[in-house]
């Protein structure tokens, strides 16, 4: 195992469960926005009524949320390394008057389920985020059953996604930023051309195929995008948190000035791209 993996762990955790609380202030908004990646998972893995499905990385339970409607008589495992976001991940299930939902804070690189368990596995943009996405993708192939399914997403490259872009852009240009820890986590960690492929063939899954899904961030305002990734986007809220007040404010004018520009239509809604990943054990 790396020697960084611990580290790249922790800071991960950390991370995330410091942005828990924006993710449940802004829950509605990126439901919105990962909608679509959801929707091309969930119709990849084509859950079956009585499916015992793993959700990993859920943050606040999507897509492991909407998958448990669909499988009225099996059961969805929802889990993160973030056990903030599990807790929100539960309430909205009690919320929603989910019965079938389970709950539980595990390292995708190491999870807590006997060999050959579930039907079904998703992962919503998890990969890019895992201290050794190898291990974690080996893991999967161990709990899935023989013949079972998983979709997986993550982020396509950044110049298909403006939405990142638009606000780091402006922070690389205004701040030294560390360099990051060989092996890192990142947003396009997992971009390259046939670089999931490879790894889900290394990790022994089979009938691996790919689509590119679309997408729009309805921000509304300019205003409203600072805002959001302020409180969302984990690598902006660790590096903004590092800024002083005139520093954050020129940063956040350079962003705001980049929005208008590309979008000066009123109503704002910034592009994503996706890749959603199917394979089978």
């Amino acid at each position: 195992m790396d020697s960084n993996f611990e580290l790249i762990r922790e800071q991960q955790k950390v991370s995330w469960n410091a942005i828990s609380e924006g993710w449940k202030k802004w829950d509605t908004m990126t439901m919105d926005f990962l909608k679509p990646i959801g929707d091309e998972i969930i119709r990849v893995i084509h859950p079956k009524n009585d499916d015992l499905v793993l959700d990993i990385a859920s943050g606040t339970g999507e897509p492991g949320l909407t998958i448990a409607t669909m499988v009225t008589n099996g059961r969805v495992v929802i889990t993160d390394l973030a056990d903030h976001m599990v807790d929100i991940a539960r309430e909205n299930a009690i919320n929603k008057g989910l019965k079938n939902i389970e709950t539980i804070t595990c390292d995708a690189c190491d999870l807590p389920f006997d060999d050959n368990t579930f039907d079904v596995i998703s992962c919503r943009f998890g990969f890019m985020f895992f201290p050794d996405m190898l291990l974690a993708a080996k893991e999967m192939v161990r709990v899935l059953k023989p013949g079972g399914r998983i979709a997986t997403s993550v982020w396509n490259t950044s110049d298909k996604n403006f939405w990142v872009t638009a606000i780091m852009g402006a922070i690389n240009k205004n701040m030294q930023m560390p360099p990051a820890i060989a092996g890192a986590p990142g947003m396009f960690r997992c971009a390259e051309d046939g670089f999931m492929k490879d790894l889900f063939e290394e990790a022994g899954f089979k009938n691996i195929s790919q689509t590119e899904i679309y997408g729009k961030l309805n921000c509304g305002t300019a205003d409203m995008y600072w805002a959001f990734m302020n409180e969302v986007a984990g690598p902006v809220a660790a590096a903004l948190c590092k800024a002083d007040d005139a520093l954050k404010a020129k940063i956040k004018s350079d962003v705001l000035d980049t929005i208008k520009q590309k979008y000066p239509e009123k109503v704002i809604a910034v592009d994503s791209n996706g890749l959603i990943i199917y394979a089978e054990k």
